[in-house]
């Protein structure tokens, strides 16, 4: 009967998964403005085709993260592909030999988000890499650029040798920049606490841990971290400076980039020692992780990646040929549209900006003029920190503590929701922040990993 039941139930999921995408197209049809139109189909077998690297930039802000859903149209993965099909660059994302270098979480944005793909090209494959025939190619970007929605722009495309690289196995660094305000903050302190950062460490504690999804090893390599000032600001008050955080490393952790700084933050406004992000990288005296809210998602923004000269594919003859890689293709025209577009959401987000400086200036005036003494206020990074603020302030380490790994592990087990094995505990090491799907089990919803905080990556 139990049987029975659960075949019952799986049918009527799949049920409303199928109700759900229909009303998901019906809503994207009518947000679009028009009819759908019956055109004869694109015969790609009369096509040449051709492996690429596609670099884009997104701001991801209102969008549900980079990896398409079931559940929501709002992701970038959704428009990339949607475009992709809609200018016949490829018949099917099944068929296209798609990587992405990250995935971001929700609300989170990229830079340098990369993706390897065959697309459709006029050259013949025997050409298709001649340098004079290159400047006839189809310009991918211009072509994407027209149907994808203002937030995500199609910046450069690079032709590959290989067929085998990887925009996710072959990527060797990432780099994520987090954007603050320095308000009142220590800046030296959360320096002297973002160097202990540097080299391999066990993550859990600063991480979110998706053992459900099979990720049992937090071990992860920081080769850079630092604080950078990004903007000054215009009427001199310090506190408004603009700052980052810079990391760069081959893989993250869910949310790793986020639990990091919302830590440095504590530090910043003088609630925790430097020294704490020594005592939560110490898993033998803390395996246990305490509870604190991670440092918003909007600030987040993928910022860089670099790759490998030759495919992780490449046998050893191969190996020691020329590189995969070659330049990234600009187009002056393409790139002057794309720099005019982001100046027209710059210009929106900088008058909204400049509104609320001129009204807190003179705010600021108001208060040092009837309040003679009054201790300036200088919050403007309190709110980076997600969740309620206790009046009382309690150090990380004598919160209340999470679940260990070793429980965690335990727990999954029981529920046969993941298969521990040697090999699972370094298979996340390539540096994406994907789950191995190998070690999960059919049936788990895999759809909130992110990676990255980094690649994957909601950090």
């Amino acid at each position: 009967e139990l049987i029975d039941r659960i075949k019952q139930l799986e049918a009527h999921n799949t049920q409303l998964k199928s109700i759900v995408q229909k009303n998901l197209h019906a809503r994207e049809d009518t947000a679009n403005g028009k009819a759908k139109k019956k055109h004869r189909p694109f015969d790609f077998s009369k096509c040449f085709k051709r492996h690429i690297l596609l670099r884009f930039y997104y701001l991801g802000w209102d969008y549900q993260g980079f990896a398409a859903q079931e559940d929501s149209i709002e992701t970038i993965e959704h428009h990339l592909f949607a475009a992709l099909r809609k200018v016949c660059l490829i018949n099917s994302r099944e068929t296209s030999n798609y990587n992405r270098c990250g995935r971001t979480d929700k609300g989170v944005s990229a830079f340098h988000q990369v993706i390897s793909i065959d697309v459709r090209s006029k050259l013949a494959p025997e050409v298709q890499l001649e340098e004079s025939s290159l400047a006839g190619e189809l310009d991918y970007c211009s072509m994407l650029n027209r149907v994808l929605p203002e937030e995500i722009r199609c910046l450069a495309w690079m032709p590959m040798v290989n067929a085998a690289y990887s925009a996710r196995f072959d990527c060797r660094s990432r780099t994520y920049r987090y954007f603050f305000p320095r308000g009142d903050l220590n800046i030296d302190a959360m320096e002297e606490s973002a160097s202990y950062l540097v080299g391999a460490h066990d993550f859990r504690n600063l991480c979110k841990m998706d053992v459900g999804n099979g990720v049992v090893s937090f071990m992860r390599s920081i080769d850079e971290i630092s604080i950078k000032p990004s903007q000054v600001d215009s009427n001199n008050d310090s506190s408004y400076d603009m700052m980052y955080l810079e990391l760069r490393g081959k893989a993250f952790l869910w949310h790793q980039v986020r639990c990091i700084m919302a830590v440095l933050l504590l530090v910043g406004q003088g609630k925790e020692k430097p020294s704490v992000v020594k005592d939560l990288l110490d898993v033998e005296k803390n395996p246990c992780k305490p509870q604190y809210s991670m440092a918003s998602d909007v600030p987040l923004n993928l910022y860089d990646c670099q790759f490998n000269e030759k495919s992780s594919e490449s046998n050893e003859e191969e190996m020691g040929g020329e590189s995969d890689l070659s330049e990234w293709i600009y187009k002056e025209d393409d790139l002057r549209r794309t720099i005019s577009d982001l100046q027209g959401l710059w210009m929106k987000q900088s008058v909204k900006t400049t509104m609320i400086r001129e009204m807190l200036k003179t705010l600021h005036g108001i208060l040092e003029e009837r309040f003679a003494g009054a201790v300036p206020i200088c919050d403007q990074s309190v709110s980076l920190t997600q969740g309620v603020r206790s009046k009382e302030y309690c150090p990380l380490l004598q919160r209340q503590r999470c679940a260990s790994l070793e429980n965690r592990i335990e727990h999954y087990a029981k529920k046969r929701r993941i298969e521990v094995s040697v090999k699972s505990n370094d298979s996340n090491a390539s540096g994406s922040d994907e789950p191995p799907a190998q070690h999960v089990r059919d049936g788990i919803n895999n759809v909130g990993y992110v990676d990255h905080g980094v690649p994957g990556m909601d950090n």
